[in-house]
């Protein structure tokens, strides 16, 4: 977990389901498909999930998460992510 995911997580919290290229625009990063990249491990770890093409919203662990009532280092992946 790197602070850039703490802060996806946060931004998905306050604005709601997002896109990764919103995410890129809202972080200004200039990384070709970097936010995608991240958006995959957070839904690998199950803190967030796809809901449509390209679209993402928060978990309730994504919320745990956030609210420090999770610890992140103790999630295993999920095994379908899709």
């Amino acid at each position: 977990m790197t602070q850039t995911d703490e802060a996806i997580l946060e931004t998905i919290r306050d604005e709601g389901n997002m896109t990764p290229q919103a995410l890129d625009d809202t972080f200004d990063i200039a990384a070709a498909n970097y936010a995608r990249d991240r958006l995959s491990e957070l839904t690998r770890y199950g803190l967030v999930e796809k809901i449509g093409r390209g679209l993402y919203r928060l978990t309730n662990d994504g919320r745990a998460f956030l609210d420090e009532e999770l610890d992140a280092s103790k999630l295993d992946p999920v095994e379908d992510t899709d």
